[in-house]
């Protein structure tokens, strides 16, 4: 899907136009062949991940004895919900704090706990 829906090609000949560049890397073919490396190496270990996360819950309930209905609850595509929920959340709190300039719950600038 990734490969579909990015097309090198087009990023680097945007940078081109834009004055853009990759710092150590020609414009043109070079700047193709490093963009699309990069996304190779950044989806496969993503697509293997998720494929573990989806997994997951069947073997929670064949190897730990957990119940089917907890395990596909708190398993796979909800957990990712979940926990994309949660990081949407923390960054319009965040934002929100930063515009009104409230300081109260931030230390360095950002929300303490995460980093």
């Amino acid at each position: 899907y990734t490969a579909i829906i990015i097309n090198p090609q087009m990023m680097a000949d945007d940078m081109k136009r834009n004055g853009g560049f990759i710092p150590g890397v020609k414009p043109g073919k070079q700047t193709v062949n490093y963009i699309d490396t990069i996304m190779t190496r950044i989806t496969l270990p993503g697509s293997f991940f998720l494929a573990i996360v989806a997994i997951l819950p069947a073997l929670a309930m064949r190897f730990l004895g957990i119940q089917q209905a907890f395990a596909y609850f708190y398993g796979g595509t909800s957990l990712l919900i979940m926990v994309g929920v949660v990081l949407d959340t923390l960054k319009q709190i965040e934002s929100y704090l930063l515009m009104r300039h409230y300081d109260g719950l931030m230390k360095t600038g950002r929300i303490q706990g995460r980093h």
